[in-house]
């Protein structure tokens, strides 16, 4: 994900710095090459040793240490960095950068960066609280830096309250969406449909599929790592949606219809990667169905064709994208749908291929315009999510 990626990862002198450790070994695990750099407080708690083991990089601390390559060491690191980020940091530093002083190679170096900078509050709430360290974040907003907002609970020093470092995890994902991929897709606005639907056919049981929402969830993610203002319209999943988007929760075929067609027209990028329910029972049952000895019939009706009304209402320039799982006749029966809902693109797949499918971490998929078909080998659905954006892209570029 950051592979060829340099990041400055600062750590200042709070409690939180053994947190550090861990991102630091997190961006390593990423293909990031990670420089530390600490202030000499920060060495209280935890040692540079460290981090030098853990990034295969010198923990940088002092600004006159003379062990060092002929150049002048910030400007050099600030000049290779893709993002800076100041995890935890202190109000001493926050107040420092605020002010433009630079007096230890932590601040001299952040100063000199002018890569994307990212701070991480971490400190006593009544501090966090201070009219001071709030003006002084404002400042750093103001200043084009992303702050981080510290999360609540229980702190070291025995106050419960805003001031704790977020999970490393947590920071992770703010540095990929800072630095992970081009940012080809600002300004556009993406919806994507994910999972199954559930339809209702008492209060207890309800008809529905197998999908886990995991490729919808990966689409999501990619156009959101690429700028894109992402909207997420997704059924019922095991998997926590990923972080930046604007997720939609519904249950039924009738809740995505509406939660789609509603937002479709803002929309200049909508890929429908939902598997939605083609039927649903006709009445549903106020109370639990009782067993009995007698054979059971549930009638069915006709849900809402999302794909449909999206292709017939599709707005001059916007791009729409279907999916289409199929057991038999996969590239025939897929053409026909490519066309009878207008679509731009449908990507195609067969259930029965192995790697393909639900509940898999991967997929075997054929991209469908009306010009071209494009098979695809066995990947994640990861990688499959870039490659379908990348061509997304490409054909509205073209067009």
């Amino acid at each position: 994900m950051l592979k060829g990626k340099t990041i400055l990862l600062g750590v200042t002198g709070g409690i939180a710095a053994y947190k550090s450790a861990s991102l630091a070994s997190m961006l390593v695990k990423s293909g990031a090459e990670v420089h530390v750099l600490m202030t000499e407080h920060a060495t209280n708690f935890i040692t540079p040793i460290t981090f030098e083991t853990l990034t295969g990089n010198r923990c940088v601390i002092d600004t006159f240490d003379r062990n060092f390559e002929f150049h002048v060491e910030h400007v050099a690191l600030a000049q290779k960095a893709d993002v800076a980020v100041i995890a935890p940091a202190t109000a001493n530093v926050i107040a420092k950068i605020a002010h433009g002083m630079a007096d230890d190679m932590l601040t001299t170096t952040f100063l000199a960066c002018r890569c994307p900078k990212i701070i991480v509050p971490a400190m006593n709430t009544a501090m966090y609280e201070n009219a001071v360290t709030q003006n002084n974040l404002e400042a750093l907003r103001k200043y084009g830096m992303e702050i981080i907002d510290p999360a609540s609970g229980r702190l070291a020093c025995g106050d419960t309250g805003a001031g704790k470092m977020p999970e490393p995890e947590f920071i992770l994902q703010h540095i990929y969406r800072c630095c992970a991929c081009p940012k080809d897709m600002l300004g556009l606005k993406v919806l994507v449909t994910a999972g199954p639907t559930r339809e209702a056919i008492d209060p207890v049981r309800y008809i529905t599929n197998h999908s886990s929402g995991k490729m919808g969830y990966s689409i999501a993610r990619d156009c959101m790592l690429r700028g894109a203002q992402v909207t997420l319209v997704t059924g019922k999943t095991a998997i926590e949606p990923p972080m930046f988007v604007d997720v939609i929760p519904v249950t039924s075929a009738r809740d995505m219809f509406d939660a789609v067609t509603s937002r479709s027209r803002d929309m200049d990028i909508i890929i429908k990667a939902a598997a939605v329910a083609d039927y649903r029972p006709s009445q549903v049952a106020d109370e639990k169905v009782k067993k009995s000895d007698a054979e059971l019939s549930i009638p069915l009706e006709r849900t809402d064709d999302i794909l449909k009304f999206l292709g017939d209402n599709k707005k001059p320039g916007q791009f729409l994208c279907g999916f289409s799982m199929e057991t038999e006749n996969m590239l025939e029966n897929s053409k026909k749908k490519l066309v009878k809902k207008n679509l731009d693109m449908i990507i195609a797949n067969n259930l029965k291929v192995k790697g393909a499918g639900f509940e898999t971490d991967t997929n075997i998929v054929t991209m469908i315009t009306p010009d071209c078909v494009t098979e695809l080998e066995l990947m994640s659905k990861d990688d499959i999510a870039t490659l379908l954006i990348n061509h997304i892209l490409a054909l509205r570029q073209e067009s």
